[in-house]
């Protein structure tokens, strides 16, 4: 009996099915990407730089009374929006009085909300969760008196602008409501070192 030749296997088109398949997977699957805090982080001051000297006032530290999570916003809008004094002078103008505050200008807390400095301490044991949330009160501290304030001036939320200026990058105008803005309420969070 003669041998028969067994016909073979053309593997060639299966490598291009696998090859298409893996295409496919990779190009549809969405993969969770974690993001961070957006902070920008102070430059590496020189050694010799003496650090400037605040009044007591323009600091808000919780002290001895603590207070939960879901009236840091208001606490902190109460003490960025005060308007109590003078400013910093900005642009080499002379200090001025926050005209566009709208808080009880009360002398005892901050001056300015260019002067208001929030100092956030945290402790090693905290968890992530709250501290993310205490971060979150004060951006949305920051948020909501901006937003008034473009409200105010410009008939549209600082919120809208934001997205008004990714949607068209190139608009000078809308760059400028945006850093004014920023400039009234400047945010000015300190962070210590976390205690043990």
């Amino acid at each position: 009996m003669a041998k028969r030749d067994l016909p073979e296997i053309n593997a060639g088109s299966m490598a291009d099915i696998a090859f298409l398949l893996l295409i496919f997977f990779l190009v549809t699957t969405t993969m969770d990407v974690d993001t961070g805090i957006s902070r920008k982080l102070p430059e590496k001051q020189p050694e010799d730089i003496e650090p400037p000297k605040l009044k007591e006032k323009n600091i808000l530290v919780e002290g001895d009374q603590f207070m939960t999570v879901d009236k840091i916003r208001a606490e902190a809008m109460k003490f960025i929006d005060n308007g109590g004094g003078l400013g910093n002078p900005i642009d080499g103008a002379e200090p001025a009085e926050c005209d566009w505050c709208e808080g009880a200008k009360d002398p005892l807390s901050s001056d300015h909300p260019n002067k208001a400095i929030i100092s956030l301490e945290s402790d090693r044991g905290t968890s992530y969760g709250t501290y993310i949330a205490v971060q979150n009160e004060l951006v949305g501290a920051y948020t909501e008196l901006r937003n008034r304030l473009s409200n105010k001036l410009y008939g549209v939320s600082y919120t809208q602008l934001l997205k008004d200026s990714k949607n068209s990058p190139g608009n000078q105008a809308l760059k400028d409501k945006i850093a004014n803005i920023k400039k009234k309420y400047p945010q000015i969070i300190s962070e210590a070192e976390p205690t043990k």
